[in-house]
């Protein structure tokens, strides 16, 4: 598809999408930079899903607009289609079917014709470096490799957007960091954006320029990274006290650091540069005859971002708007809602 005029790829302004008596996405207005990676944030029932759903124009919005690549999700939703790629946060491959095979299948879906179909697909074989097993059976895979053919199958049509939803949910620590450097390349080489829901804090702060924290359907923060964690302050040093509770030990912490906050016996020294102020922070409580058992450092991090503005920390919900949405799609027979 043409290049969308716009700076933005998408432009999404006050869309809500309600089921039943459940705001799922509320209000939500936002733009997305052509070439950024973009993450929406936040705990399981926030709204990623639906929202990225419906960009995808796999649901209906209730109100409000949306634009991908240019085209309108409601007016245009075929142009929306043809110029995006999606992996679904359930995966959809057949593995009954070769690597190959399953991308070739999708690959016809876009009427891409059999010369330069064959080009593609040995192209995005090699940035996921699936080469070698393309002719095997998706069943013989590991989760990762199928994490990356269906991120491979999302390339083979050249979208111009990209969507992940929770692209590495369930892998184990060091196929995730294999995903993200996938990810990381995509936006390299290939040019597009790549906007991705994810409820790892770690991951949306190792890949993307911006992030939305989404909350009961809200945006409530949004950010880089540095910038969203800078939000609330100083960094901290810690000490462990035993006897915290003691009104001489009380006594002798608040005057050699007047500025600093006791929890459950650890005491939180704000300090503009926790790996210079340590040492000094060590050597004045030592000379304070304060008696620590333990010392560290403590960095804001986009969970302790999510805590400020929630007073709970980023966690998995036990029915989320994903959930209802299926369950609301059965009855009703049919994809879009």
């Amino acid at each position: 598809m043409g290049k969308s005029k716009s700076p933005y790829i998408i432009e999404i302004d006050s869309i809500t999408k309600r089921f039943d008596d459940l705001i799922a996405v509320d209000q939500i207005s936002l733009k997305v930079k052509e070439g950024e990676i973009f993450g929406l944030l936040g705990p399981n029932g926030a709204g990623k899903t639906t929202l990225i759903s419906m960009l995808c124009t796999i649901l209906y919005s209730n109100s409000g607009t949306a634009k991908v690549n240019g085209h309108d999700i409601a007016k245009n939703p075929d142009y929306v289609r043809s110029s995006i790629g999606i992996v679904f946060q359930d995966s959809s491959l057949d593995d009954r079917l070769t690597g190959k095979e399953n991308l070739e299948l999708h690959a016809m879906l876009y009427n891409i014709d059999k010369k330069t179909r064959e080009f593609r697909i040995e192209k995005v074989l090699g940035i996921v470096e699936l080469k070698e097993r393309a002719n095997d059976f998706v069943r013989t895979y590991s989760g990762g490799m199928r994490r990356r053919l269906e991120i491979a199958r999302g390339l083979v049509h050249y979208p111009r957007v990209l969507f992940l939803d929770e692209p590495t949910l369930g892998l184990d620590p060091q196929t995730r960091e294999h995903v993200w450097k996938y990810i990381k390349q995509l936006v390299k080489k290939e040019k597009i954006t790549i906007v991705m829901t994810t409820h790892y804090m770690e991951e949306a702060d190792e890949l993307c320029n911006r992030i939305a924290i989404i909350d009961h359907g809200k945006i409530i923060a949004l950010g880089t990274p540095t910038a969203l964690k800078n939000s609330i302050g100083e960094e901290t040093v810690i000490l462990k006290i035993p006897d915290s509770n003691k009104p001489k030990t009380k006594e002798k912490i608040k005057r050699a650091f007047p500025k600093s906050k006791e929890l459950d016996g650890r005491i939180f020294i704000p300090v503009n540069n926790s790996e210079r102020q340590i040492k000094k922070i060590y050597e004045k409580a030592k000379k304070s005859g304060i008696k620590f058992i333990e010392i560290g450092i403590h960095k804001p991090t986009l969970n302790d971002v999510f805590l400020h503005l929630t007073g709970r920390e980023i966690r998995e919900e036990k029915a989320d708007a994903k959930d209802i949405m299926k369950s609301h799609m059965r009855r009703h027979g049919h994809r879009r809602v």
